[in-house]
C-alpha cells in the first residue's frame, strides 16, 4: 500500500469550486471531488503552520500547552511510526517554516526529503544591494522578510522556477521513479496560496480586471483600511495563485490516472488553515476570531479500500484524524496520546460520526468548539488574557529561541499525561494577541452561515462549555486555561453566572471620564482596545492620560480620530499602541 498527500497552505474551502465557489478557475479540484470523498465539516484543531503541522504529525491538539514550535521530545510522529513500521517516508516542499528555529524537527522525521528554495522571505539569495520594491500597500514585514521577499522574485521570473513548481516535479518524480514499490508515503506540501500571492502573469489572467493601484499581494493581517477595488484586486491576486496550485493538483491526478494509482494507493488533499480576504472586514489568520474561513477546511480523501469516489461527507473531522487515517492505513498501532480517529469509517458506505463537537484555537486566543451547528468562541474573562503558561521542552519562537528574559521565570512543571513521565518547562507566556478584546461570540451555523450575526442563547451556550470542557479534559488542559476562560473544569455552569459574566463585560466596556463628553461607538471601541493591552497596574494612568488630553484639547466628543490623536502624541509607546489600534479596531 502506498499513500501521497498533497498539501496547501492557507487554501480557502469558501473559495473553491467544490464547496460552491463559481467564478474561481480550478477545474481539477472540480475534478479531484470526482475521484475522492469530499468532507463538508472539517476543522482546523490548531493555528496557524507550525502547531497545524504538529497535529498532522501527532493527532492530538498543541494550541492549550504551547503556541508556535518544534516537535516535543515526548511527541508521538506519525512519520516515526511509519518509519518503524517499515514505510518509507519522503517530504518535498517549499515550506520555509520547516527550516527556522520553530520547525526544526519537522522534516528530519522523515526518510529523506527535498526542499525547493524562495518562498516568502526564505534567506535564500544573497544580494547586498536593495532590490527594487514598487510602492505598495503592503506595511513592512518582520525583520527582513519584505526585503528578501523582492530578492527572491527577482530569481523567480518563470514559472518552472517558482518554488511550487519545483516541489510539485520533485514530488511527481519520487513517484515515477518508485510507484513499482510498496510501502511508502509521500507528502507533497507547497506553501502556495499564502501570502505573498506571487504568481506568473499567466495566471492573473485568468482575471481580468480594472485595477491601476499600488502594489498589492500581501494584506497586513489585521482590520480592512483598503479601498474596495483594493480589496478586490488582492482576492483576485490570491484567487490566480489558487488557480496556479489547481494546475499543479491536475499533474499529480494525471499521474494517478496514468499509473492506475487509485488501485492501492491512499489520496488526501489537505491544508492547515484558511485566510480572510477582507471577510467580516479582516485580513489574515491570527488576531481576529476565527471564522469559519479560517477555521473550516477543504479536506478531500481517497481510500482504495472503500472504493468511495464521488461522494460528500458531513462527518466532523479534524486535522488530528489524519495521522491515525495514515497510520491505521497502513497497519501501524496508533499511539496511546493521540486523540484523533481514522477516517474510514466516515470515508464510505460504512461512516459513522466520529464525534460530538471538535476544538480549535491558538495559544492565548480563544477557546472555540463546534458541534456542526453552533460555533462557540469563548473570549477570556480578564483584561489581560491571563494565566497563560508556556510547557515545552523546546523554547523557540517562529524564527527565534526565546529570549533569556522569557526564560528568567521558568519552573518545572509536572508531567501531563501524554508528555512519557517528562517534566516541561513552565514558561510565563507573552503573546500579541488578547480575545477579550473581541468578546464572547456564538454562531449558529443553520440560520446563519457567514456568521454574520452573533446570538446569544444562554441554554445553548451552556451546553458548548460543557462540549469544550470535555474536549479540554481529554487534551490534559492546564488548569490555569480553565481559569483564564472562567469556566469550571467539570463544564457545568449556571445560566444566571453566564448573564452576569456579560453584564461585567457591558461594564467593563463603557467609557465615561467625568467630563459629560460624548462618546462615538468607534471611539469607545478604540480605548476598549487599549484598555485590554495596557496591563492593570497602568490602567489608571492610562485613563488620567485621556482625561488631561480631553481637556487640553476641548474635546466634547470622543471618536476614533480623537484617541488616535492623543496615542500619536504619546511617544514611542504611543505609537506601539496606536500600531495595536490600527490592526485590531481602527
Amino acid at each position: 500500500m502506498k499513500a501521497v498527500m498533497v498539501m496547501f497552505d492557507s487554501l480557502n474551502r469558501h473559495m473553491l469550486p467544490n464547496y460552491g465557489c463559481e467564478w474561481l478557475q480550478a477545474p481539477n479540484f472540480r475534478r479531484l471531488s470526482e475521484t475522492t470523498v469530499t468532507f463538508d465539516n472539517c476543522y482546523a484543531g490548531s493555528l496557524p503552520c507550525m502547531p497545524a503541522r504538529r497535529e498532522l504529525h501527532t493527532g492530538r491538539h498543541n494550541f492549550l500547552h504551547r503556541s508556535w514550535g518544534p516537535l516535543e521530545p515526548f511527541d508521538d510522529s506519525m512519520v516515526d511510526v511509519l518509519r518503524r513500521k517499515g514505510v518509507y517516508t519522503h517530504l518535498v516542499t517549499d515550506h520555509t517554516h520547516y527550516f527556522e528555529d520553530g520547525g526544526a524537527t519537522y522534516h528530519t522525521r522523515f526518510n529523506s526529503w527535498e526542499y525547493a528554495r524562495g518562498q516568502e522571505g526564505d534567506p535564500w539569495k544573497g544580494n547586498v544591494r536593495d532590490p527594487h520594491i514598487p510602492e505598495s500597500l503592503s506595511g513592512p514585514k518582520i525583520g527582513d522578510l519584505w526585503r528578501q521577499d523582492w530578492v527572491n522574485r527577482s530569481y523567480l521570473d518563470t514559472e518552472e522556477k517558482q518554488p511550487q513548481a519545483v516541489t510539485f516535479d520533485n514530488g511527481i518524480a519520487f513517484i515515477e521513479t518508485n510507484r513499482s514499490q510498496d510501502n511508502w508515503f509521500l507528502q507533497i506540501e507547497t506553501f502556495d496560496p499564502h501570502e505573498p500571492f506571487f504568481t506568473q502573469q499567466k495566471y492573473k489572467d485568468l482575471y481580468p480586471h480594472a485595477y491601476n493601484g499600488k502594489h498589492f499581494d500581501w494584506p497586513d493581517y489585521g482590520r480592512v483600511s483598503q479601498q474596495p477595488e483594493e480589496v478586490q484586486h488582492a482576492v483576485y491576486e490570491y484567487a490566480a495563485l489558487v488557480s496556479m496550485c489547481d494546475a499543479y493538483l491536475g499533474k499529480v491526478l494525471d499521474l494517478f490516472d496514468r499509473h492506475d494509482l487509485w488501485q492501492d494507493t491512499m489520496l488526501i488533499v489537505n491544508t492547515d488553515h484558511g485566510f480572510l480576504l477582507g471577510e467580516h472586514e479582516w485580513w489574515g489568520k491570527n488576531i481576529q476570531p476565527f471564522y469559519n474561513e479560517i477555521a473550516q477546511l477543504p479536506l478531500f480523501v481517497w481510500d482504495p479500500r472503500s472504493g468511495a469516489k464521488g461522494e460528500r461527507s458531513d462527518t466532523l473531522a479534524q486535522t488530528i484524524d489524519i495521522a491515525p487515517t495514515l497510520l491505521e492505513f497502513f497497519d501501524a498501532a496508533l499511539p496511546a496520546d493521540m486523540l484523533g480517529k481514522p477516517l474510514r469509517g466516515a470515508n464510505g458506505s460504512d461512516r459513522q460520526p466520529i464525534r460530538e463537537a471538535a476544538l480549535f484555537g491558538m495559544h492565548g486566543g480563544h477557546i472555540n468548539v463546534t458541534d456542526g451547528r453552533y460555533v462557540y468562541m469563548r473570549a477570556p474573562q480578564r483584561f489581560d488574557n491571563g494565566p497563560l503558561f508556556e510547557y515545552t521542552l523546546m523554547p523557540t519562537h517562529m524564527h527565534n529561541r526565546f529570549d533569556v528574559k522569557e526564560l528568567n521565570d521558568l519552573r518545572l512543571r509536572e508531567p501531563f499525561s501524554f508528555t512519557k513521565g517528562c517534566r516541561t518547562l513552565e514558561i510565563p507566556a507573552h503573546t500579541y494577541v488578547n480575545p477579550y478584546v473581541h468578546g464572547t461570540l456564538l454562531f449558529d451555523l443553520e440560520r446563519d452561515p457567514k456568521q454574520q450575526s452573533p446570538i446569544e442563547d444562554i441554554a445553548v451556550e451552556a451546553r458548548m462549555i460543557r462540549l469544550m470542557a470535555g474536549l479540554m479534559r481529554d487534551n490534559d488542559a492546564p488548569k490555569e486555561q480553565f481559569e483564564r476562560m472562567g469556566i469550571p473544569v467539570d463544564g457545568i455552569v449556571d445560566e444566571e453566572a453566564l448573564r452576569q459574566e456579560k453584564e461585567v463585560r457591558r461594564e467593563h466596556r463603557k467609557a465615561d471620564l467625568g467630563l459629560n463628553e460624548e462618546w462615538t461607538e468607534k471611539g469607545r471601541d478604540a480605548y476598549f482596545g487599549l484598555r485590554c493591552f495596557t496591563p492593570e497596574a497602568l490602567r489608571p494612568s492610562l485613563r488620567e492620560g485621556l482625561i488631561g488630553f480631553v481637556q487640553a484639547a476641548g474635546k466634547t466628543v470622543i471618536d476614533d480620530s480623537a484617541i488616535v490623536e492623543w496615542v500619536s502624541a504619546s511617544g514611542p509607546q504611543g505609537q506601539q499602541m496606536l500600531g495595536v489600534l490600527k490592526r485590531l479596531v481602527l
